[in-house]
């Protein structure tokens, strides 16, 4: 018996976070613009789109050496295209990536894989599955009744306290794997929409691919940070190593942790409103380590999902058989996540191989072909996941899309629905754009050069015309 694709395989999708090997034109940085967008992953490449539809002069800067921001496939390291971020899309019907991936040729799909739930070496009973079910239930509906309360809490707070043998296999999921923090640093609203990312549909190219694929016609700098951005009004633009761009308006999608770090200074320097809002939506830890496989010792059907009935916070959530490959990915989350991944990557394996030894046997081990492991905290220019709610910050969301004068903030933060989701993301920057496009008012037409009044031609003498007054041509 399966748990259920709603509270598990969608609570693990909402990551947000080009291939890792690709192409991509570079822009020589221009002197001024209409517009600067400033970062090249999923909100920056949406407004960059809808500033360049509109027929004004757009460049994207990237400090980052690639497009795509916090969705990356890696092509290089396995068979399988292996999506270092972000990896699935949600609800196609209304999601407009779903739209752009067919149109550009991406293989995309509903996933329906299996779910497994394992109780040390064996899977989970029928009985056991549908008691866990029921505690993730009773979770959920706490969750509920605390988002509708008229003060916020945190998930932990508001969590049944009774939960049993499943307590921390629920904490996980409900915390971790949706959003990459434990409980107690998560707003329970937060928490509680988590739950709502239906429809989860997978690109079998892989969401980096198509995000560079996406930005292939837009004008971008690679690996070039914004040390400075100005936008006083009579001095707008952005300040990097390779000089300075003037700008009629600025789309910033930095991630809240960039943004709150102190890597880009601003002048007149960010309001504290915009600042604090940015702190209370900070970025989650969520990580993947990556495996191939001799074979498939795991006895485990493509696209499988497992976890475990887990004792602490010790745990992961395993994907077996990648789009049918070889390749299987452990991911690690919140506390324990942060804290593993800041060991390094042979940590995170050595990790991976212990659990998944545990699980499955200690022959395991000798059966892994390869193996890599992702780090977001460590990027320099992300420094973490998705971004989550503390308690009581859900309307910092709001906050930050508010125009600063030209200055106009996105990224899947400041989405009040799908944040923690590449759709969001997509979304605030298209919605950045429009704030930005109405702000500079419509394209004046060129103006058409003056043209001469035609003279009179002097009318012939009447021995050319044969003594008649007319004009030439005139008959």
């Amino acid at each position: 018996m399966t748990i259920s694709r709603r509270r598990f395989l969608g609570a693990s999708a909402g990551l947000a976070v080009a291939p890792l090997f690709g192409g991509q034109a570079l822009a020589a940085l221009p002197r001024e613009v209409d517009v600067v967008v400033v970062g090249a992953g999923t909100a920056g490449i949406a407004a960059a789109r809808r500033i360049a539809a509109a027929g004004r002069k757009v460049i994207v800067v990237e400090a980052a050496p690639r497009v795509g921001g916090r969705c990356l496939t890696d092509t290089a390291s396995f068979e399988a295209p292996f999506d270092r971020g972000a990896r699935f899309l949600h609800n196609p019907d209304s999601n407009p990536l779903v739209r752009l991936a067919r149109s550009e040729g991406f293989d995309i799909a509903p996933t329906a894989p299996g779910q497994k739930v394992r109780i040390g070496r064996r899977n989970a009973r029928a009985r056991e599955t549908e008691d866990l079910l029921a505690t993730m239930v009773r979770a959920s509906r706490a969750l509920g009744d605390a988002s509708r309360g008229k003060v916020d809490v945190s998930c932990a707070a508001a969590l049944p306290t009774d939960l049993g043998d499943w307590t921390a296999t629920t904490e996980f999921v409900l915390g971790p794997v949706a959003t990459g923090k434990d409980l107690k640093e998560l707003s329970a609203i937060d928490g509680f929409r988590a739950q709502d990312r239906n429809a989860i549909i997978g690109c079998r190219q892989g969401l980096g691919a198509l995000l560079t694929k996406l930005a292939a016609p837009l004008p971008v700098t690679l690996a070039t940070p914004v040390t400075r951005i100005l936008w006083s009004g009579r001095d707008t633009g952005v300040e990097t190593a390779s000089g300075k761009i003037a700008a009629r308006a600025i789309i910033l999608t930095a991630s809240t942790n960039v943004l709150t770090s102190g890597a880009i200074a601003f002048t007149p320097e960010l309001p504290k409103r915009q600042l604090d809002a940015a702190s209370k939506l900070g970025l989650g830890s969520y990580d993947r380590i990556a495996l191939s496989f001799k074979g498939n010792p795991l006895g485990l059907s493509r696209d499988e999902m497992m976890i475990e009935q887990s004792s602490n916070a010790r745990t992961a959530v395993l994907s077996a058989n990648v789009n049918g490959s070889s390749l299987c990915t452990v991911d690690v989350a919140g506390g324990f996540g942060r804290e593993l991944s800041a060991q390094g990557e042979k940590a995170m394996q050595a990790f991976a191989v212990e659990w998944l030894s545990k699980l499955f046997g200690s022959d395991i081990a000798a059966a892994i072909d390869r193996q890599v492991a992702t780090r977001w905290n460590a990027a320099p220019y992300v420094l973490g996941a998705m971004s989550a709610a503390s308690p009581g910050g859900t309307p910092s969301r709001k906050v930050l899309t508010e125009p600063l004068g030209n200055l106009f903030i996105a990224g899947e933060a400041t989405s009040e629905t799908m944040w923690g989701t590449v759709q969001g993301a997509w979304e605030s920057g298209e919605t950045a754009a429009d704030a930005a496009l109405k702000k500079l008012g419509p394209v004046k037409a060129p103006v058409a050069e003056k043209q001469e009044r035609p003279r009179p031609k002097k009318r012939r003498s009447q021995e050319a015309t044969g003594g008649t007054d007319r004009w030439p041509g005139s008959r």
